[in-house]
This record gives structure tokens, sequence and C-alpha cells, in this order.
């Protein structure tokens, strides 16, 4: 055997160990993210209604399929571009309708975000960051809410991960075409959940225009034909919705003028992130801030629920703060430490540019979600979790290194440690009644784990993995508990929180999850200890439609296009789940929508293709709602309803009944 064939059997030998142990920590932390996501899935029934009826509809009609369509007759879309029920559409037609169909499309984007961001910060700052990254993804508590959840938000992360992957990729040798595939990617993004899909692109932009290979010119030149990109990517589905007629596509959800455009600029766009009033959809995003939680929590959308007051703290307060940030300040500690670390490093140093890449992806996201003053979601907080995971485990492996070759190098990992310590005793001491003591133990643990590595002396090897192992207890028990927590327990509606329920900074019981009080919607029968209101029972925020309007339902519809007309997503939903059948959402998912007029809701009427309307509900709906407010379109209808139909028994007591019979009103109609 040459000497040659020898080196190359030695390196493969070398590598194939390598590779192995890359095999198995890769493996390991998938797993866990399954163990996380996967188990006891269906603990949450269909969690998100109004997404789950719309993927139910997805899966029996292609055209709704395509347009994100809330019912199977296509009456009005969701009030969200449609990829996410899409992919929950065709689990439901390959799997039947059930909550694992719904759910697993998320829990699959859940352990594919870990799994990759596995690959990508592997490839950046190598095998032990992966793994910290991974774990520290995988446990974070928001996390652990959203891949066990049915709203867009586990697919937009999944695609915007793969986007930094690319752009990473990208940067090692300049090539373009990565980078144009990273703003493909975003622009996939953006058909999940529009404009908050871009918040990515300033990091992606500047980190390119600073770090990629070559001359000024050409990094520019590779920046302006991958800028095309994204626009092509996103505007795929807009322009479909502009280019076909309004008779033959449903009407678009959350706007105010049956356009996609509206959408995306209004209710889903500048509405989210300004406190203002576009008119109709957007009128009511703005008047759900102000109003407060009689309209924040009963919601089965995704429009509603203020989190916490403007401010540079606002992701600490108490309705954030244990979504995602308890290693906060590690990862701030670390993005500084780390560029420090790479100063002196060429201008095209990979580790350099992941840490741009990641800090600057944090930096954008922290600063809008702080400071926007429309509407905001616990859960909107999942999009910064892969930049701090992929901080958290490349500085760390950075500043310990750094340990060994400074005297006083153990400082900045020590005050990295301390920090989010403090930050976790500060989230922990919020829920006192949750494990009690942790608090004090953590912040206990992290004060000597920091101390023994920040050090300026040499400890032995024992010590020091004595000192990490006490920093990583310190660092994770706390988001690893609130993740346990989450996963055993049961949600609803459209705004989730991660974690126990948490006391508000005045003391009072803030807003904060918990178990929704009952299995999920579509459960037969009626459920012991729920009250009957209007034809629909109630258990904290959970919403069933009531067996006996169910069963009256589907017997009389006849030859009917929509089996009922519904003003409330909280109705809407459950109903369209429990029976198969399209119902009709007037005004869509706050009741708020323009559609249908009065006069088309009279010609449904009069063409047989409507009979039945439930009165009441709308901006939310939710129990003892006093109905669409007066002067609203939604308001006229009901109004032109109680004058000229009849009220249904249908079992309950007609005193109680919502339900109207529109047959006898086709002269009215007329």
């Amino acid at each position: 055997m040459t000497t040659a064939a020898r080196a190359a059997r030695q390196w493969a030998g070398l590598q194939g160990s390598t590779a192995a142990r890359v095999r198995l920590a890769h493996v390991a932390v998938t797993l866990l993210a399954a163990a996380l996501y996967l188990w006891n899935l269906t603990l949450s029934g269909f969690g998100n209604t109004y997404y789950a009826a719309a993927a139910l509809a997805a899966s029996q009609n292609w055209t709704d399929w395509f347009f994100g369509s809330f019912d199977s007759s296509n009456f009005i879309t969701v009030d969200k571009p449609p990829l996410s029920t899409m992919l929950m559409g065709l689990s439901v037609k390959l799997f039947g309708l059930s909550s694992w169909s719904v759910l697993l499309p998320q829990a699959l984007a859940g352990i594919a975000t870990v799994a990759l961001l596995f690959a990508i910060v592997r490839r950046s700052f190598g095998l032990m960051a992966a793994t910290i990254a991974g774990i520290v993804m995988a446990v974070t508590p928001v996390a652990a809410l959203v891949f066990r959840y049915d709203n867009p938000d586990a697919l937009l992360t999944l695609l915007l991960v793969a986007a930094a992957g690319a752009l990473l990729r990208g940067l090692e040798n300049g090539r373009v075409r990565w980078a144009v595939l990273a703003a493909v990617l975003v622009g996939f993004a953006f058909n999940t959940k529009f404009l908050q899909a871009y918040l990515v692109l300033p990091a992606f932009a500047v980190v390119w225009a600073v770090a990629a290979p070559g001359d000024v010119r050409g990094r520019l030149a590779g920046l302006g034909a991958a800028a095309a990109a994204p626009v092509v990517g996103s505007s795929w589905w807009v322009l479909a919705v502009a280019l076909t007629p309004a008779g033959d596509r449903p009407y678009i959800g959350g706007s105010t003028t049956n356009s996609a455009f509206d959408l995306l600029l209004g209710y889903d766009g500048l509405a989210r992130v300004f406190r203002i009033s576009l008119g109709g959809g957007a009128a009511a995003t703005g008047s759900a801030v102000a109003t407060g939680s009689a309209i924040a929590t009963a919601g089965s959308g995704g429009d509603v629920g203020p989190s916490g007051a403007p401010g540079l703290l606002r992701l600490l307060d108490p309705q954030l703060g244990g979504q995602i940030a308890w290693l906060l300040p590690f990862a701030a500690v670390a993005l500084i430490g780390g560029l420090l670390i790479r100063g002196r490093a060429p201008r095209t140093d990979g580790r350099r540019a992941a840490y741009l890449v990641w800090g600057l992806w944090l930096a954008v996201h922290a600063l809008v979600f702080s400071f926007m003053t429309g509407t905001i979601h616990t859960y909107y907080t999942i999009a910064m979790a892969p930049a701090i995971a992929a901080l958290v485990g490349g500085g760390a492996v950075e500043m310990w290194a750094l340990r060994s070759r400074m005297r006083f190098g153990g400082i900045p990992l020590g005050v990295a440690i301390l920090s989010s310590a403090v930050m976790a005793w500060v989230l922990l001491e919020r829920t006192p009644d949750f494990v009690p003591g942790l608090a004090i133990a953590v912040l206990a643990v992290g004060i000597i784990a920091a101390a023994l590595i920040a050090m300026p002396v040499e400890i032995g090897r024992a010590v020091r993995l004595a000192a990490a192992a006490l920093a990583l207890a310190a660092l994770l028990v706390g988001p690893v508990s609130y993740s346990i927590y989450t996963v055993g327990a049961a949600y609803n509606g459209g705004d989730p929180s991660a974690g126990p329920p948490v006391a508000a900074a005045d003391g009072t019981g803030g807003r904060g999850a918990g178990p929704a009080g009952g299995p999920g919607p579509n459960q037969p029968g009626l459920p012991a200890g729920r009250a009957s209101q209007g034809g629909f029972t109630y258990r904290g925020q959970d919403r069933y439609p009531d067996p006996l309007l169910v069963a009256y339902l589907v017997a009389n519809r006849g030859s009917a296009r929509w089996i009922v007309a519904v003003t409330s997503a909280d109705d809407d939903g459950p109903l369209e789940l429990e029976t198969g059948l399209p119902i009709m959402a007037m005004g869509g998912f706050k009741g708020s929508d323009p559609a249908p007029s009065l006069a088309q809701l009279q010609a449904y009427i009069a063409s047989g293709q409507l009979r039945y309307v439930v009165v009441g509900g709308g901006q939310g709906g939710g129990p003892g709602s006093a109905g669409a407010p007066a002067g609203s379109q939604a308001g006229l209808n009901d109004a032109w309803v109680t004058s000229a139909c009849r009220i249904v028994d249908f079992g309950s007591g007609a005193a109680d009944s919502p339900l109207y019979d529109c047959s006898a009103a086709v002269a009215s109609a007329g």
C-alpha cells in the first residue's frame, strides 16, 4: 500500500469517527425535539379551530386549498396567506380529519427546524455549538407551544431558518445562487404570514454586502440579483388573487375591499405594527388593542391579544418574558463577545458572518416586537428563538475557548451565565406556585457556575466539567420546566401562551397559558360541567356547538349550499369541524369584513343556497357576546335577520335560541 493510500485510509477513518459523533449528536437533538413536539400531540384537540376548519375545507376542495378558504363552498378566506393551511389540508386529505392530522404538519416543521438549525450552526461553529443550539431551540417554551399548535408560525420559522442556512452557505464562496435561494425561501415565508417574513431581510442584505467574497461592485451586484427573488417568491398568490375575478374566488378575509393587497398592507401589515385604523378589519385590529381583554381572549383566529405596553423592556414583561427571554441576556453577551473575538479576522470570516446574521435577525425582531403599537401575540416571539439558540451555541463555545487563552478570558462567559441566571430567577418568581424554590435554586447555581468559570486562576478538569454542568443546569432548567408544562397542557383559541399562568406586574392575575379546560373540539357528546348558552357550550374559553344544534342543522340542510351562516369565528370553526359541512363565516374572523352585503345575504336565501342564520357573536364572539356592532355590515345583516326571519327551537328552548330560519323571508329578500 502506498503512502498516499495509507494517508487516505487514515483520513477516511478519522472522518468516519467524526461523522459518527456528528450523526449521534444530530439524531439525539432531533429525537429530543420529536419527543417534545409529538408526545400526546392531540391533547389540545383542534387547537385553533379557525385554522383547523380551513384545513378541513382545503382537504375537500382544490380551489379552497389554493385560496385558503374557510369553508369548502369558498365564501371567504382566512385572514392569512394560504401556505400553512395548504400543508394542513394535504395532511387532512391524506390521513382524514382529526386533531392529529391537523397538528402533525406543525410538529414536523418544528422537528425539521431543530434538525436544520443544528446543521447550520455546526457548519459555522462546530459540533458542540450545534448541539447546544439544537437543545436550546427544542426546549424554548414558545417553540414547545407553536410546534404543537395550528397557527402559521411553525412553517414561517422553518422557512426562515432554511433561508438563513442558504445565505450562510452562499457567503462561504460568494455564489449568488445561494443568496437567491435564501430570498426565494423568504418569499415562501411571506406566503405563510405576509410581512413578518421580511424582518430577516435587513440582516441578510447587510451581511451579504459586508461579508460576501469579492469586491464591493460584485457584492452589490449579487445583492441586486437576489433582491428580485423575494418579490417573485412573494407575489404569486397575491397576483393570482388579483387576476381572478371576484365572482370566481372567495372574498379575501381581513380586507375591506376584497383584495389581497389591502390585506397585506392593512390588516396583516401596517395595522400590525402601528395602531392605525384603515377601516374594516384594520380598524378592528386597532380597536382590539385599545379595548383589551374582553376581545383579546375570545378569538379563535390570529388578530387580537395585546401583550404588554410598547417599550424597551417589553420582551421581559409578564406576557412575553416566559416565552422567549430566558437566554436573551446570554445571546446578547455572546453576540458582543463573538464580534470582539473575531474582530481581527478577515472580512469574509464565516463565524463573524454567522454572528452578524443571527445577531441582526435578533435585533430587528426585538426592536419591532418591543415597539410595535398594533397587534402582537406572545407566540410571535418564536421567530426570535432560532437566532437566540444559534448565538448561545456559537457564543458558548467561543467564550469557553477564550477562557483558556487569556487570564481573564472567563469573564465574558461568566457574565453571560450570571445574567441569564438572574433572568431565570425573575421569570420563575412570577410563578411562585410552579415548582416552589426553583427560582432561588437556579440563581444560586448560576452564581456558583459563573464564579467558577470567570475566576482568573487555573482549575482542574473535574472542576471545569462541574462548572459547565452547573451552568447548563442554571441556563436550561427554567425553559425546560416551562416546556414540560406546555406539552402537558391543552390549549385553544387564537392567543395561546406557553408555560404556567403568570402574575401581572401589578400583582393581579395576568394572562398566561394554562390547560384549556377539557378535550379539544369535535369530541363526541356534551362534556360534563359545561354551561349551555345560545346553542354553544363553554368551559373557560373553549367553545363547543350544542349537539342538538348540530343534529338539527344537518337533518334540515336540504339542498342548501351552506348549512348555516354565523357571525363569529368561535362559532364557525367548531360547527364546521363537528359537521364536516360548509358554514358561511359572515364577516370573516371578527365579523367585521363587509361580506356578505345585505343584498348578497338576501340573494343567497332567495336562491335556496342558505336557510339558517345564527345571530350573535362577531368581533371575536365568545361567552356573553353582545353580537355584531350596530352600523357594521354584520350588524345590518343581523338586524334584518331578526326582523324578517323566525326563531327556531332546535330542542333547547326557543326563547334562548340564536338560530333563525329565513326560508319564509324570500319576499323580503326580493
